[in-house]
């Protein structure tokens, strides 16, 4: 089986814990024997144990790349999208990787579905049934509809043609008012969660006609200049041979607090306690700071580096727009090779813990505008600074200047204190330069 997940998402909806960075996808909030994991390892986990052998790509931003080959193994492949466009040139993009680098054959079916899902393993079951579906051909589109639990506004609604476990596709409607939505469950109808099955010719076929191209390289390369157009309005919506299977097993769409609360399965996270007066109180909390709650009901309280959030779970939904007026850098971010935490920021300073997993290092790069200090803290490793080779201890310093290349290679879990100063501190500071990392890796594997 070929999956494509789609990971998107611009961070708002679960802020404080969710940033430009850090999607909702990657906050660790479900607990398991092994530590807390996230929707996208908990979902990746999952479609392993149904199959073992199934090829899974996740289409994604730049900016989600670090956070994926850090919670991920190294059997997940991306695609990459250098530009948000909405989900059919996500799809196109995505459809166009899995045949011209993962070699997949055009004959062979996808199926696509969201990555942030809360489902049992009887939802990728399902997955594997659209998947032979689609092989049969019998249907240009293979859509699994969710059985409705109340008449909800949030989801666009497929109305088939018969209440049969396969079904064609008399029509969709869009997100309706509640009462509408009720009129539509009493026909039959059902959500439409954004979860297909197609032959892999199918799409790029649809590509070449509407994107003027079903080549990868090209595609990619003319990215930025596509339209944005979602997928079931360029595909779906104007697909006529098309049907839908009835799917009634437990599904959650994870969009704000208010549904995320109801899958966790611990009331706390984190250093936080609250009175027995508490009721359907969650916290979650990322702080090195207590957190006590007294005499709340129906509250979520959340606190991380990018902020402090206390809200009425019902009223958490419309988090995003207030969010917006409190834009900032990332404070919190997990890269490829760690993390960092930002702990303290001053106008020509800033203080940032950073955490290297063993074996693993950063970019060998360098800053214009700023001047650094790493304090080693715990941990042993390597620092290779202007291409000289220094060996790294708790309590060590290293100065690096502006203008000095250099890297940091973990041998055991390494964490650092690093202090930027200077009077221009971003992101957009930083040249990355190619350093032959095997042998100094190697060294340290021969201490």
């Amino acid at each position: 089986m070929n999956i494509i997940l789609l990971s998107g998402g611009s961070g708002k909806r679960l802020w404080p814990l969710s940033n430009d960075v850090r999607s909702k996808q990657f906050i660790k909030i479900f607990n398991t024997p092994d530590g807390y994991e996230s929707m996208v390892q908990r979902v990746y986990s999952q479609i392993r144990r149904v199959d073992a052998d199934c090829k899974v790509t996740i289409a994604t931003s730049k900016s989600q790349v670090s956070s994926i080959h850090n919670q991920l193994d190294d059997r997940v492949s991306i695609s990459i999208e250098p530009f948000r466009r909405d989900t059919f040139p996500a799809i196109a993009l995505a459809s166009a990787y899995l045949h011209d680098v993962q070699g997949v054959s055009i004959d062979e079916s996808v199926v696509v579905c969201p990555v942030d899902s809360y489902v049992d393993d009887d939802y990728f079951v399902m997955l594997k049934k659209l998947s032979e579906q689609a092989d049969k051909g019998g249907a240009n589109l293979v859509l699994m509809g969710i059985e409705p639990t109340y008449p909800s506004e949030k989801y666009g609604y497929i109305l088939p043609v018969s209440s049969n476990f396969l079904s064609k596709v008399e029509a969709f409607k869009e997100k309706p008012d509640v009462k509408t939505a009720g009129e539509y469950i009493s026909k039959g109808a059902l959500w439409n969660a954004g979860i297909f099955a197609y032959k892999l010719r199918y799409v790029l076929d649809i590509s070449k006609k509407i994107l003027g191209t079903d080549d990868y390289i090209e595609l990619f390369s003319k990215y930025e200049s596509l339209e944005k157009i979602s997928f079931d309005y360029a595909v779906v919506e104007k697909e006529k041979n098309i049907q839908v299977m009835r799917f009634s097993g437990f599904w959650v769409d994870i969009g704000s607090w208010n549904t995320l609360t109801e899958a966790m399965n611990t009331d706390i996270i984190g250093d936080a306690s609250m009175d027995e007066s508490c009721e359907n109180v969650h916290i979650v909390n990322e702080l090195d700071v207590p957190i006590l709650a007294m005499g709340l009901k129906n509250v979520v309280i959340a606190a991380s580096p990018d902020g402090i959030l206390v809200s009425d779970k019902d009223k958490s939904c419309c988090l995003k727009k207030y969010v917006e007026l409190h834009s900032r850098e990332a404070m919190f971010a997990e890269k490829s090779w760690g993390s960092f935490k930002v702990i303290d920021a001053e106008t020509d300073s800033l203080t940032i813990k950073v955490v290297i997993k063993p074996g693993d290092y950063m970019n060998y790069h360098s800053h214009d505008n700023r001047d650094e200090v790493w304090v080693v803290v715990n941990g042993k490793g390597k620092a290779v600074i202007d291409g000289i080779e220094k060996t790294i201890f708790p309590g060590d310093v290293i100065t690096m200047k502006a203008g000095c290349r250099h890297t940091v290679i973990a041998e055991t879990e390494l964490k650092l204190v690093e202090v930027q100063i200077g009077k221009e501190i971003t992101v957009h500071d930083k040249h990355k330069y190619l350093l032959h990392m095997k042998r100094f890796i190697s060294n340290e594997n021969s201490d």
